[in-house]
């Protein structure tokens, strides 16, 4: 039993094969699937996926990269869009300084305005974070001095074990694909090994960041048993303690039960 905590199954790479992508998953024991519109654009084809398959369902925000056009009028467009019974958390929304598609200053002002929107739904945040740890954290801190403990997870995780450490702290769980099954991410390796289980979970965030050895291409929902079954090899565990355990933990961090079919 597997859930993928992060994928953009509407995405176009889809588009000539998604219906034997999603049979694929459930063939390969994935029962959930959180799939993440992160634009206006992919909030109604998010929707639409969700309502129509038992085990998928809808995470809902704005892209940093997408910032520059971001305005805070869109929050009650999004708060609209989360009373979909199907729609379980907000984002993807955070920080990447790596791309210069967005100022920054657009950047932080979406994703505190969609901290706010979380914390007003009572849903998770899904945080995005590329190359803007300073700001990431101080963002985040402020959010705990004044709210408490955050709900929510900090997808694709690529940290090491300080890194990690720090976003536990501040109430986070981890979210790991597939550069978990790289060989040079050492650092990212001694942070699995050390991370408690109970706040981790696993995705793809396909069509992106496909694992080994499928690196380099197209990545899908099924391959997230690929990175079960590396984090079970660093932890010196087996893969499906890791899979239920991982599986578990999404369910408690989503609220969602999940179902015994994905289809």
């Amino acid at each position: 039993m597997l859930c993928d905590s992060h994928a953009h199954l509407d995405a176009p790479q889809f588009d000539e094969d998604r219906a034997a992508v999603l049979q694929r998953a459930a063939d390969a024991g994935v029962r959930a699937i959180v799939n993440v519109g992160y634009s206006p654009a992919t909030w109604p084809t998010t929707l639409a996926l969700a309502a129509a398959h038992p085990g998928l369902f809808a995470c809902l925000g704005f892209h940093p990269n997408d910032a520059a056009t971001w305005d805070d009028a869109m929050i009650a467009t999004l708060a609209e869009l989360h009373a979909h019974p199907k729609a379980v958390a907000v984002g993807e929304t955070g920080l990447d300084y790596y791309r210069d598609d967005a100022p920054p200053e657009r950047q932080r002002a979406a994703f505190v305005a969609q901290l706010a929107l979380a914390r007003a739904l009572g849903k998770p945040i899904v945080i995005h974070h590329r190359e803007a740890q300073d700001d990431l954290l101080a963002i985040l801190r402020a959010a705990v001095a004044a709210h408490g403990p955050l709900h929510g997870v900090l997808h694709a995780f690529n940290g090491g074990p300080a890194f990690a450490t720090e976003l536990l702290a501040l109430g986070l769980h981890l979210g790991i694909g597939g550069p978990v099954t790289f060989k040079n991410a050492t650092a990212l390796h001694d942070a699995v090994r050390a991370l408690p289980l109970d706040r981790i979970v696993i995705e793809t965030d396909s069509p992106y960041l496909a694992p080994h050895p499928h690196r380099g291409r197209r990545n899908e929902s099924a391959y997230v048993a690929l990175v079960a079954e590396r984090i079970a090899v660093l932890r010196e565990s087996d893969p499906a303690s890791i899979a239920a355990t991982t599986t578990e933990n999404a369910a408690r961090l989503f609220g969602i039960a999940i179902p015994d079919t994905l289809l």
